[in-house]
């Protein structure tokens, strides 16, 4: 992080069992803990609702002011997994690269990680960024990315400095 900012982060579970009660959100307050050296001024639990996904993406992006969103979940190969289908939506330009080092990252953990569709992308002057939805890829992920969301925030910031 950069001395003197204070990274303004949203963290959006999207879960039909958490938002509904019957599962903690684990992913979603490991999450919290992972970005503690930033400003977590907005974290939502939501249904797996391409709608809701979208709108909620938005307005953390549009009228909340986060500087980077993390989502949690909803980027599998089940029938109500549409986060990457929302986010896509919602952004203006793609960042494939984040995705592809996530995903180089965990396969060497588990061969099941190629079966991830998340995406990043940028919407305005905000990275937005899908994790998986278990504790165990949330932490691999965002382990593989952290060290360079400073630079990209910096980047959307208008601070091109090198």
């Amino acid at each position: 992080m950069t001395v003197g900012v204070s990274w303004k982060v949203g963290i959006v579970t999207v879960s039909d069992g958490c938002a509904s009660g019957t599962r903690e959100d684990s992913s979603g307050n490991l999450l919290r803990q992972l970005c503690q050296e930033w400003d977590v001024i907005e974290y939502r639990v939501i249904p797996d609702e391409q709608q809701e996904i979208e709108e909620t993406l938005k307005e953390l992006a549009d009228q909340k002011g986060c500087h980077l969103i993390l989502t949690t979940g909803g980027t599998g190969f089940a029938p109500r997994d549409v986060t990457p289908e929302a986010t896509r939506a919602v952004i203006h330009k793609e960042a494939p690269g984040i995705c592809e080092a996530m995903r180089a990252v965990t396969v060497a953990h588990t061969k099941y990680a190629i079966l991830s569709r998340a995406v990043a992308g940028i919407r305005n002057q905000t990275l937005i960024v899908n994790l998986p939805g278990s504790p165990k890829g949330v932490r691999e992920c965002f382990d593989a990315i952290s060290g360079v969301l400073p630079h990209a925030l910096r980047i959307l910031s208008g601070n091109t400095r090198h």
